[in-house]
């Protein structure tokens, strides 16, 4: 069970980042040129919260049935020693939280903004901020943390 929800938790992965970019480029192109905020920009907005929030529902059960995380945290002054275990002991985590309540302060700024400037202004700063954010904090392949994990 746990390797099945580790690939979906990886698969999910592509999803929100595929939103992510969606959403960042469409609100860049909103803020600078005068362009509506439409029914379709608030359900992207919405699907993209959705993926993140999912992501970390399922990131969370991860962490706790984890083998790696719980080895780290039985011995948390080696694991601070060692950036792989830190990394999924402290770091992985610590950084998509933030990076989803970027997101979610993001969401919430847009369906409150007047006007569709200040709506395309919003999800532009909070969602790139979560997408540098998580893009920062996968452990991708090419990554000491990521090695040997697959780009899937």
């Amino acid at each position: 069970m746990f390797i099945g929800l580790l690939h979906f938790h990886s698969l999910l992965r592509w999803v929100l980042l595929i939103l992510l970019i969606v959403v960042v480029i469409k609100a860049i192109r909103g803020r600078n040129g005068g362009i509506q905020f439409s029914k379709g920009d608030k359900k992207l907005s919405l699907f993209t919260m959705i993926s993140a929030h999912l992501q970390l529902i399922l990131g969370g059960f991860l962490y706790a049935v984890s083998p790696t995380v719980q080895n780290a945290i039985s011995n948390m002054g080696a694991a601070m020693k060692d950036g792989v275990a830190r990394f999924w002991a402290v770091e992985h985590i610590l950084m998509m939280i933030i990076a989803i309540a970027f997101l979610t302060i993001g969401h919430i700024k847009c369906k409150k903004a007047k006007g569709d400037e200040a709506k395309f202004k919003a999800q532009a700063l909070y969602f790139t901020l979560g997408l540098i954010l998580i893009l920062a904090s996968i452990p991708w392949p090419f990554r000491e943390v990521g090695f040997g994990r697959g780009w899937f």
